[in-house]
């Protein structure tokens, strides 16, 4: 049986009310935005040009700075724009292709997260296998697969929510679009829908989450064995990756470890993993590694003599 809806256009309630609040949001999120853009396309730029970055762990970095890329620009620009406008719409089937794309890159950085643990297991605990075990091939099969999987996961939410009908209201009370808000305008029950979507991305964040943690404790148990000196660098390492874990998986096991329902909380923690955590990763990333640092100043170094030659 076909799906009426007659609902084509809908509108974001956006993050505040307040026309001034809403100006202000612009030039904070604004400047996030652009550091983002900046922080990832410098990452990857560095990666992509420096032969001393040529480890599979900077070959993940760089896939997971585009993803970044990717994922903040398919909210934020929308997002700003509508900082700006009275009116905040957006297409139902434009609201449709933004959550594909949402849960797509979302999980394809889930499953980046897990090989680039797997990546510090092997470096860490098989270090004389290390190359074999991580060849390059693997390491593009790997990548391949985290993409593949997104897409997957992405597939199944979107098959969920376009058979739900939509005939009014056509207010979203949010300032993109994403599942739980988006179900509270469907005109029929979503109980089962949002059990699906509570298994397919609120049990998955807990179950990558803790595998994630378990990875890194059995990583930080055999650190033990190692001198002073490896042990440094492994933690140094190591550190940066669970940080970026933790910010991750924060807000979105608290968005989607629950049935279809809203939070008046939710916006103000979509506004942290959608528009902080992809600024902020770059910088975690580069700030306690050495290896990147350098390079980015050699990058730097061979820019500004060929602009003075």
């Amino acid at each position: 049986m076909a799906v009426t809806n007659n609902v084509t256009q809908l509108i974001f309630t956006g993050l505040f009310q307040d026309r001034e609040a809403q100006r202000v949001s612009f030039l904070v999120v604004l400047p996030m935005y652009l550091a983002t853009m900046l922080g990832n396309g410098l990452i990857i730029l560095t990666v992509n040009t420096s032969k001393s970055l040529s480890s599979p762990m900077y070959f993940f970095l760089s896939h997971l700075s585009l993803v970044e890329i990717c994922y903040s620009s398919t909210i934020v620009p929308k997002f700003l724009s509508g900082l700006l406008a009275e009116n905040k719409s957006i297409s139902l089937n434009g609201c449709m292709t933004q959550i594909f794309f949402v849960h797509f890159l979302g999980v394809s950085e889930t499953f980046l997260l897990m090989v680039m643990s797997y990546d510090r297991y092997v470096a860490i605990c098989k270090p004389l296998h290390y190359m074999t075990i991580m060849s390059r091939p693997v390491c593009h099969v790997l990548v391949f697969s985290s993409w593949l999987g997104g897409v997957f996961h992405s597939v199944v939410q979107i098959l969920i929510t376009v058979q739900l009908p939509f005939c009014g209201p056509h207010v979203i009370d949010h300032y993109f679009c994403d599942l739980h808000p988006l179900f509270k305008l469907a005109c029929t029950d979503t109980f089962v829908a949002g059990i699906i979507v509570l298994a397919n991305s609120g049990l998955f964040c807990v179950i990558s989450f803790s595998l994630l943690i378990s990875s890194y404790v059995v990583i930080l148990v055999h650190l033990r064995k190692q001198s002073s000196e490896g042990r440094h660098k492994a933690l140094s390492t190591c550190a940066s990756h669970i940080t970026v874990v933790l910010l991750f998986f924060g807000p979105a096991t608290f968005l989607y470890l629950r049935p279809s329902s809203t939070f008046a909380e939710d916006k103000f923690v979509s506004v942290f993993y959608t528009v902080v955590t992809p600024m902020l990763n770059p910088i975690i990333y580069t700030l306690r590694n050495a290896e990147v640092k350098n390079a980015m100043k050699r990058l730097w170094s061979k820019k500004v003599n060929l602009g003075g030659a």
